[in-house]
């Protein structure tokens, strides 16, 4: 098949699962949310939508869960019924099914994202009159934003805030490690994600772009052995 016959084959995947999306999000009702991906383009990779539980619209960029997808490759698999927050705390059920064409390559996702925040309430409720103790841990949360920078800031912060350290705070071997993180979560598989990053770390771009590089050396010595 040539790149132009691909390239249509995946348009016309895209384009039958449009009205799959509304139908999805029609059948549900409103705590429901369905979102078609094009990873062709990451920046924007919102090619269609139906609801608002994460407030997104077409044009918008990926979340750190569709770069996890992209750093995956031809090898990234369905997920499915995990449970994230939004920042604004909402709790949400998702499933993520990746999309292939006729050679198996992935170019997409298909996301249904469920609010259950009303439901995880009652379900307290319901435990507290029980006189059940303690509850579960709390999802991370996910940035869901039509701005591709504020969802690699956000990725960035969060590796930040587990470390309880600055940039600056960070020795050699941590900092080479947050860089492997960010590479193996697709960061930057976006375009000008190195600079972005740069930025939110206040380091140079040639910094970035030299921890980066050390890190996927170390990473792939490593697999050698």
């Amino acid at each position: 098949m040539t790149a132009s016959a691909r390239e249509a084959e995946r348009d016309a995947i895209l384009a039958a699962l449009v009205p799959v999306v509304h139908g999805i999000a029609a059948t549900l009702g409103p705590v429901c949310e369905v979102v078609l991906h094009d990873y062709r383009q990451p920046e924007q990779s919102v090619v269609a939508v139906a609801g608002s539980v994460t407030g997104r619209a077409v044009g918008g960029a990926m979340s750190e869960i569709g770069m996890r997808v992209l750093a995956r490759g031809d090898e990234a698999a369905d997920d499915l019924n995990y449970v994230t927050r939004t920042a604004d705390g909402k709790r949400v059920k998702s499933s993520t099914i990746v999309l292939r064409d006729s050679a198996g390559a992935v170019f997409g996702a298909l996301c249904v994202n469920l609010d259950v925040t009303a439901v995880d309430r009652a379900h307290a409720l319901l435990g507290a009159l029980a006189g059940a103790a303690g509850g579960a841990a709390e999802p991370p949360v996910t940035t869901f934003g039509d701005d591709i920078d504020s969802v690699v800031d956000a990725i960035v912060d969060a590796h930040l805030r587990r470390q309880d350290q600055t940039w600056a705070g960070l020795d050699r071997t941590r900092r080479l490690a947050l860089f492997r993180s960010l590479d193996e979560q697709g960061v930057f598989a976006v375009r000008r994600a190195v600079e972005q990053v740069a930025g939110r770390l206040g380091i140079s771009r040639a910094s970035a772009y030299s921890y980066l590089a050390q890190s996927r050396a170390a990473a792939s010595a490593a697999d050698r052995c």
